[in-house]
């Protein structure tokens, strides 16, 4: 399991572009890990499923409310990363109103959340293979702080900790 001090695995994620731009094309577009979060805080946090009951009603409303707060304090970006495809995660952006905030970014094989080691197995919910919910912030690519929820709880990987554990660390 990935820990503090790691640095984030290689590979990529998914973001559904709006709007054409910056080498984008309208649609899914690819995203390098590392070239990504080169020289960048990132504020990270995942979760078990768009459209989810805590994930839409708590976890992603935090982070869009708290975004200019989070860039005050040094955080570049925030990415929601979820084992979604990049159209739902882009669907479930334009319902949270994450635009220019919050980067929706899918890891619809779960390729991702193997490789961090953070998996939740919701297979007798029908739901498979997900994400566990946690924050982490991401400092070049290496993870600087890791807040894992335990199974069910809500109450470590919340924007509030993030801007708490971006300011003390001077990001």
């Amino acid at each position: 399991m990935i820990k503090v001090g790691d640095k984030l695995p290689a590979g990529s994620l998914k973001e559904f572009i709006e709007v054409e731009g910056e080498g984008c094309s309208l649609g899914p577009n690819v995203f390098d890990i590392g070239q990504s979060t080169a020289g960048k805080t990132i504020a990270l946090f995942a979760l078990p499923g768009a459209y989810t009951p805590t994930c839409s009603a708590k976890h992603v409303p935090g982070y869009v409310e708290k975004a200019a707060a989070l860039k005050a304090a040094g955080v570049d970006e925030i990415w929601c990363v979820s084992v979604n495809d990049a159209f739902v995660m882009g669907a479930w952006g334009r319902d949270q109103k994450t635009g220019g905030k919050v980067r929706m970014m899918a890891d619809g094989s779960a390729e991702f959340t193997k490789a961090t080691g953070l998996t939740l197995d919701l297979t007798a919910g029908g739901m498979g293979l997900r994400s566990q919910r946690y924050s982490m912030l991401v400092v070049d690519g290496v993870v600087k702080t890791l807040n894992i929820e335990s199974p069910g709880k809500f109450e470590v990987s919340d924007a509030d900790t993030m801007l708490r554990q971006a300011q003390e660390a001077g990001a």
